[in-house]
């Protein structure tokens, strides 16, 4: 049995999860989470009904793809935490891909330069630059916290942009820069799938180590520090 022949896949690092099956062709099928429904329990459920439906059992899993961010807190430490129990109960491959990664993925290097922002909050983006490289993209810095206008003022003049807050921040990008089409601006399955595929040695994981790419501490643990 090959190692992508029965995939589970789960990206909860968005407002708007997604979970789904695959094999080595491709997502087979796949269930979207919206933000008031993107608890453990529900989580659970909807990975149950996609593997119902192909007669699968939890225990047929060869390999588990989880999103490890940067994006929601609650959402990231639910499919990690789901990803690793899996991971461990069924002895099935674990792969922790990156949220930027698997969205540059399925972006075509039509620029130089790719910027990729997620919400931080209080005016706040996680940013990540990427080059243009021959078939694809290659990460040019780390991921960085940054204002969003210190981050604006820094962006080159025909860059591509996308990720979660690029809709966001859509009427404030700085001129000459494009947005890549919607359907390409957040992480999903799709990428997740791909690039876990194309990098396997790169992005699996050891396990229980696993940690999710925060940059810093929750809203509260910030508050904390300042009190």
């Amino acid at each position: 049995m090959g190692l992508f022949e029965r995939v589970l896949i789960l990206e909860t690092s968005s407002k708007i999860g997604e979970v789904a099956v695959a094999s080595a062709d491709g997502v087979l099928t796949h269930r979207f989470l919206p933000e008031a429904r993107r608890h453990a329990r529900d989580l659970t459920a909807r990975c149950e009904e996609l593997l119902a439906e192909r007669s699968w059992k939890a225990r047929d899993i060869t390999a588990v793809i989880v999103s490890i961010g940067p994006g929601s807190y609650t959402g990231l430490r639910i499919g990690i935490a789901s990803a690793k129990a899996l991971a461990y109960s069924t002895g099935c491959a674990l792969f922790a891909v990156p949220t930027f990664s698997a969205i540059a993925e399925r972006i075509a290097a039509t620029a130089e330069k790719l910027e990729i922002i997620a919400d931080a909050q209080q005016g706040q983006v996680y940013c990540q630059r990427w080059m243009k490289l021959e078939g694809g993209w290659e990460e040019a810095d780390a991921v960085r916290i940054r204002l969003f206008a210190e981050w604006a003022a820094d962006v080159a003049a025909g860059s591509s942009i996308a990720g979660p807050a690029s809709s966001m921040y859509a009427e404030k990008l700085p001129a000459g820069a494009n947005l890549v089409r919607e359907e390409f601006r957040e992480s999903s399955s799709v990428g997740l799938l791909k690039l876990a595929m194309r990098q396997e040695s790169r992005w699996r994981a050891a396990g229980w180590d696993l940690e999710p790419i925060y940059l810093r501490g929750s809203s509260a643990e910030e508050k904390r520090k300042l009190a």
